[in-house]
């Protein structure tokens, strides 16, 4: 067998545009394509019915027929395969696409240390991004933690470096060709189809165009729902953005927030388990388990509240503007801790990914970073009013609305906003 180096497949499950593979492919070796079912992380979700495990497995199907059938499959903690792997003479080294969260971070130094024990190279490129860790930060070296002044370094930093693009697919000819094993089913691995629909990675330009004017509305497709192929890297950042850069500044904006979230949780790990504002670990919760359970099935009396629950339930999916309104509701009329909330998207979201998912709640709850004052309390009926006034999107979601079998609110707007600021400013002082 000839020398070769791996790739491993993470975030970035495509063969367009990826940069780790790029590098690889170009290394002078030829290249051995791997993927891990990493039960570390698998063995934490809700069995049978996971649609991202579905959405996933899928992904690695076409992946494996877009790399001719020689993408390698395993089922296992990824620590104790790369053991296995790299202990092969004939490897050379690994190449990976970073990622930045902590739980990653300290799998790919224990992984980098057994590729440096064997004698082989470790190497990692940015691709999920299109800045990351220190390339956007302050005049002074500090990471910026208000939202504004970091969205006009990154642009700044944009037109001194701009975008570029690695064609990955065009080298796929050094790929390394062997006996692939089966692909593991979804249900050797404990997980079942779900029958949930995944969004497409293409979107017409003219919903971008838009995206400004409709993006609020959750009764219509005014959103792209790439969210899930940024999430698993199924299509490429740098791509998607050369392509909306002329067609929507604020959806770009969007994508700056995105990676505003990232930074904050590669320079602030803590913020994973703590407030970013540790004053508002003090905010003595309320934490009422039966007006969780009636937040978690979306019959709370509020009806853009219960829309929105019972989309995520349904679909994996909420709408950004009904996420909002959820989060404030949540933590602000029902005074349930933030992380409670955050937990639960984590489980139901087709999107999930933890810098945003954190990033949103605290914004929401006022503990972190450029986050929505402690005052500024949600009126669940006026967001109703404002963004869904015909009632489409709650009819689709509570068809019970308006009829005896709909439940009455079950706190009142007024009172619980007082409870709310009284509560926040004993803890805050």
């Amino acid at each position: 067998m000839s020398e070769f180096v791996y790739f491993w497949f993470r975030r970035d499950l495509r063969t367009t545009d990826n940069h780790g593979l790029y590098q690889a492919l170009n290394s002078g070796y030829a290249v051995k394509c791997v993927f891990v079912f990493d039960r570390d992380i698998l063995d934490l979700l809700e069995k049978p019915a996971d649609a991202r495990v579905e959405f996933i497995h899928r992904q690695i199907t076409q992946l494996n027929h877009d790399l001719m059938g020689n993408l390698e499959v395993h089922y296992g903690s990824s620590r104790e395969v790369w053991k296995q792997l790299l202990g092969d003479p004939h490897a050379k080294g690994l190449y990976v696409n970073r990622d930045y969260e902590a739980s990653a971070i300290e799998r790919d130094l224990y992984v980098e240390d057994l590729c440096k024990a064997s004698n082989k190279t470790y190497q990692s490129y940015k691709d999920q991004v299109i800045f990351e860790q220190n390339e956007v930060v302050k005049d002074d070296g500090n990471p910026y933690t208000v939202f504004t002044p970091y969205m006009k370094k990154w642009k700044l930093r944009l037109s001194q470096q701009p975008v570029i693009q690695y064609p990955s697919e065009n080298h796929l000819n050094q790929l390394l060709k062997f006996d692939a094993p089966e692909i593991p089913s979804l249900e050797s691995m404990g997980f079942a189809p779900t029958g949930m629909e995944f969004p497409p990675t293409t979107v017409e330009q003219g919903r971008i165009r838009k995206y400004e004017e409709q993006r609020d509305i959750p009764s219509i497709l005014g959103t792209t729902r790439l969210s899930v192929h940024f999430r698993f890297g199924t299509v490429s950042i740098r791509e998607k953005f050369e392509k909306g850069q002329s067609l929507s500044e604020k959806w770009i904006n969007e994508l700056i927030w995105r990676e505003f979230y990232m930074q904050i949780l590669w320079h602030f790990p803590r913020v994973e388990n703590e407030s970013f504002k540790p004053q508002y670990d003090r905010i003595e919760w309320i934490n009422n388990p039966n007006d969780f359970e009636r937040w978690k099935s979306g019959t709370t009396g509020y009806p853009l509240v219960d829309a929105g629950m019972r989309e995520l339930n349904a679909t994996g999916f909420m709408h950004n503007r009904v996420r909002m309104v959820v989060a404030s509701f949540l933590t602000k009329h029902l005074l349930i801790d933030w992380r409670w909330g955050e937990a639960y998207f984590a489980q139901k979201l087709l999107d999930f990914e933890l810098a945003s998912n954190n990033g949103g709640w605290q914004w929401a709850a006022g503990s972190g970073v450029d986050a929505a004052p402690y005052f500024r309390v949600f009126n669940p009926t006026t967001q109703l009013e404002k963004f869904d006034a015909q009632s489409v999107y709650v009819k689709k979601w509570v068809p019970e609305f308006g009829t005896p079998k709909y439940p009455r609110p079950m706190v009142d707007h007024a009172s619980a906003r007082l409870r709310c600021l009284e509560t926040y400013k004993k803890a805050l002082g």
